[in-house]
């Protein structure tokens, strides 16, 4: 009896090790992703009046949760009835993030600040209008980013699930579930924090008193609210950065001449001596860095000439 005890404690901390492993492999294959969608979350909601930021943020996390309760079991049934699937799958979401990341940048360098500009007037104006029905205008930001975090959400599930392929089912279980329920509080309550991080800088610059602590109180909520918008900014383009990495990672690994290609690259320049260390390990992340540029470059393409030849209506 107590062997057999023993050996069932031996085997959850067995199961338990692996999970910890596994979840913590999948966390970093999933930084770009989830890098990205914490940006995108945080414009979401932006436009939104202040004293309804978080419950439209906590709205989208309900949404999100939904989604993954989704995505989770598809996931599992995939793995357990095709899981020939889960490569393709996989290139498939890479691909995608590479095009999400070149389309940013050409809307970025296609559309002049003036036209940007003109998009934020109208947002202002549009808030400012009494006639304007901003229950449905929040209904329709929530929509839009609970649909956005379907496609980010998969993107995490599906990358999550090629990295558990091959591990017993109650590992799999475990680790997309808890990488799921990480992914979903680490997002959203970063994103309740920066969307209300001016209204703290705000708070703190406007304290009374000529003390020490009020002073430096003050000149922290003017820090605060200087380097709130860099911080979106940086948030933008590490996350864009990001989705070339891990995109561009996923199609070298799932292409074996292309990723072999790549490691004889970087062995090579592991043998130059001096800084060759730290090329080998530069190498392989820019060169997949370039073969998401190029994905990217080529998925657009492809997506804007199925928009010409089949414009909606």
């Amino acid at each position: 009896m107590a062997s057999s005890l023993l050996a069932l404690i031996d085997d959850i901390a067995t199961v338990l090790d692996d999970v910890a492993l596994l979840s913590k492999v999948a966390a970093k294959k999933t930084a770009g992703v989830l890098g990205d969608d914490l940006a995108l979350n945080a414009q979401q909601v932006s436009g939104v009046k202040a004293d309804r930021e978080l419950p439209v943020v906590w709205a989208v996390a309900k949404g999100s949760l939904i989604n993954k309760a989704i995505l989770v079991p598809a996931a599992l049934a995939v793995s357990a009835f095709a899981p020939w699937a889960v490569t393709p799958l996989l290139m498939v979401g890479g691909a995608f993030l590479c095009y999400e990341g070149f389309e940013k940048l050409a809307h970025k360098f296609l559309h002049s600040a003036g036209e940007q500009a003109a998009e934020h007037e109208a947002l202002t104006a549009a808030l400012s209008n009494p006639a304007v029905d901003l229950v449905a205008l929040e209904k329709e930001k929530i929509k839009g980013a609970v649909r956005t975090d379907f496609i980010l959400s998969a993107e995490i599930i599906a990358i999550t699930l090629g990295t558990v392929q091959g591990s017993p089912f109650i590992t799999q279980v475990a680790v997309l579930c808890g990488i799921a329920l990480i992914m979903t509080v680490g997002v959203y309550g970063l994103v309740a924090g920066i969307v209300k991080l001016d209204d703290g800088g705000l708070y703190l610059s406007q304290r009374e008193g000529s003390g020490t602590l009020q002073r430096l109180q003050r000149s922290a909520g003017r820090g605060i609210l200087l380097a709130a918008p860099w911080l979106m900014k940086g948030l933008s383009v590490a996350g864009t950065a990001a989705m070339f990495l891990v995109g561009g990672g996923i199609l070298t690994h799932g292409a074996a001449p292309l990723h072999h290609a790549i490691e004889a690259l970087a062995q090579q320049a592991a043998s130059l001596g001096g800084m060759g260390g730290f090329l080998a390990a530069v190498t392989p992340l820019l060169l997949d860095a370039v073969v998401g540029v190029v994905a990217g470059a080529l998925v657009l393409l492809a997506v804007t000439l199925a928009r010409k030849a089949w414009p909606r209506r």
